[in-house]
């Protein structure tokens, strides 16, 4: 059974590593844009995300067949969108997308600051995922999916740019989780909780060295409100079968001391079938797989910071993930004589896995930060 899900997940990579897709965008004079948040989108919905380079060019690569869009958006420019195109395991070169300036008529002046969807920094790049279509209905992994650079496989492993063995922190911290265990984790931290994913190709020193293949940071939400407030959250998406989240979070904040908390749960169950036809010698093998995951997940996380001065902190932060996950694959293949097309037998093959991940963490900090800038 192990040796005909991994051919077929030899196809299925065959078909994707062909799929890429490139164009260029530029400004109403024909001038190359650079910084341009490009989002490559499948029924109105964001697949990845990429960002124009100096010369304004974009791709994506490793992308499934099928009917996409490309949506282009960029500071003082009108967003533009592309005619539908088709991905069947080639490369797609895109005609030239060009922006207009964006023109407005003015009765009164409002100002309002709004974070771009993507950030180039000199050594990171910034997915701010507070305040878009992303910041409900999605956990931390599919983030990590649509996000420019990153590459999620089919085992759930993350790679940057290319380079694998990336180190995973939340608010700056190293976790000390890795494979699936990171993987399951990351699928019970929901977008709600998430502020911004900073992906870091080129470490500087202050990362440990575990992270020189890159780093991915996600940013937490963090209440900087003074007094007591909170929020609740609430969920739900239906595909085959319904799924379901919902949040809590606590906030007090004073001059002094900053407490706080918040509690998510995900009830999640999907349903995948894989299809197989395979030819040995005289024989035909026609596989019908259905898998279904039935996951459940509870996070928390608690915390206290103490402000000594303008430059010094001291905190502590409890934090925990406990999370089911139930696994059934069932499998029938008829084997048949091809000259005849007679079945003559059937192959059933039915498996369960019940797994159980719980992860806690007790954290202990101090930073300072002088006015010059430098941080420890």
């Amino acid at each position: 059974m192990r040796s005909l899900f991994t051919l077929a997940f030899t196809f299925l990579a065959f078909f994707i590593s062909n799929a890429q897709i490139s164009g260029k965008v530029k400004d109403p004079d024909g001038t190359p844009l650079s910084g341009v948040t490009i989002s490559l989108l499948k029924d109105s919905a964001v697949v990845k995300l990429s960002v124009t380079k100096e010369d304004g060019l974009y791709n994506f690569s490793e992308i499934i067949e099928g009917n996409y869009r490309i949506s282009a958006s960029h500071i003082g420019y009108s967003n533009a969108l592309t005619e539908p195109f088709t991905v069947n395991g080639e490369v797609v070169k895109l005609e030239d997308l060009q922006l207009t300036k964006a023109t407005s008529n003015l009765s009164g002046v409002t100002v309002t600051a709004r974070k771009p969807i993507i950030e180039v920094k000199a050594d990171k790049m910034i997915v701010n995922v507070e305040g878009t279509i992303n910041a409900t209905g999605s956990d931390a992994l599919e983030l990590l999916r649509k996000s420019p650079g990153v590459l999620v496989d089919k085992d759930d492993n993350l790679s940057v740019s290319g380079k694998n063995g990336v180190q995973v922190y939340i608010d700056g911290r190293p976790t000390p989780l890795a494979g699936q265990d990171l993987a399951q984790y990351l699928k019970t931290m929901q977008s709600t909780e998430i502020e911004a994913i900073e992906i870091i190709t080129n470490p500087s020193a202050r990362y440990e060295a575990a992270g020189n293949a890159g780093i991915i940071n996600i940013k937490l939400k963090k209440n900087k409100a003074f007094g007591t407030n909170g929020s609740v959250t609430a969920g739900f998406n239906m595909g085959v079968y319904p799924k379901y989240n919902s949040g809590v979070s606590l906030n007090h904040r004073n001059n002094k001391i900053n407490i706080f908390g918040n509690y998510n749960f995900n009830n999640s169950k999907n349903r995948s079938r894989m299809s197989l036809n395979r030819v040995v010698l005289d024989t035909l093998f026609d596989q019908e797989a259905i898998i279904i995951a039935d996951v459940q997940s509870h996070n928390f996380k608690t915390g206290i910071d103490y402000f000594i001065n303008k430059q010094s902190t001291i905190g502590a932060i409890l934090t925990g993930s406990f999370s089911t996950m139930d696994i059934e694959n069932n499998s029938r293949t008829p084997i048949s004589y091809k000259p005849t097309n007679v079945v003559d037998r059937i192959l059933e093959a039915n498996n369960r896995s019940d797994m159980k991940r719980n992860n806690s963490t007790v954290n202990l900090n101090y930073s300072f930060n002088s006015a010059k800038g430098k941080s420890l």
